[in-house]
């Protein structure tokens, strides 16, 4: 079981995305994520939102223009998802097991983001599994993006993955470190809590 579903058992779809609904009316800037990625690449790229979640980051990047579609082991966050961007494609997936054939996709994606800390709330002992995952769905150039926390403070669980042990599962899976930013504007890593890693596939 994943430490995500331990934690919120799975049911936890419409709490979260009223949540973000909130913070939106607030005037909080909750794009930040998919203002990152569209930085990166041209819009009509093709974009995998990796644990996507209710799906704010590929409906937010499918509205600028981007081929998106979206991953994710909870139903209760998928079935948001797809009530609110019913044209993109929602799959139920359990990342570790992720064949983009299986799906019905082709493994040729310019970016895979995972955003919300989706690394540290994977299955314990599954984060290698899924990162060569991710980057078998990526074309040769292509991108792996992934923001998570590295501490309690900004973590909902134990800490569990460290930057190194990520880089290592990148670098196995044939991905290059490229940058890495503390938040998702792009401000310089100084060696905090969170990272904004951005991987590349070799040819």
């Amino acid at each position: 079981m994943s430490r995500w579903q331990e934690l919120t058992g799975g049911t936890s779809g419409g709490e979260y995305a009223a949540r973000f609904e909130a913070l939106a009316r607030s005037g909080k800037d909750v794009h930040g994520e998919a203002a990152f990625c569209a930085a990166l690449l041209p819009a009509g790229a093709r974009v995998l939102d990796a644990g996507c979640g209710t799906g704010r980051v590929a409906i937010r990047l499918a509205e600028l223009g981007y081929d998106c579609a979206g991953i994710d082991l909870d139903a209760s966050m998928l079935d948001v998802a797809r009530a609110r961007a019913p044209r993109l494609p929602w799959i139920q997936v359990d990342l570790a097991a992720f064949d983009p054939a299986a799906c019905g996709l082709a493994a040729d994606f310019d970016l895979v983001v995972a955003a919300g800390n989706v690394l540290p709330l994977l299955a314990p002992g599954t984060e290698a599994e899924v990162v060569a995952r991710l980057a078998a769905a990526l074309r040769p150039g292509g991108l792996l993006v992934a923001g998570f926390g590295l501490d309690a403070a900004h973590l909902p669980v134990p800490p569990s993955i460290t930057l190194p042990e990520y880089d290592a599962h990148c670098s196995a899976a044939g991905l290059t470190l490229v940058d890495r930013f503390a938040t998702w504007d792009a401000a310089a890593y100084d060696g905090g809590g969170y990272a904004v890693s951005v991987h590349l596939l070799g040819p």
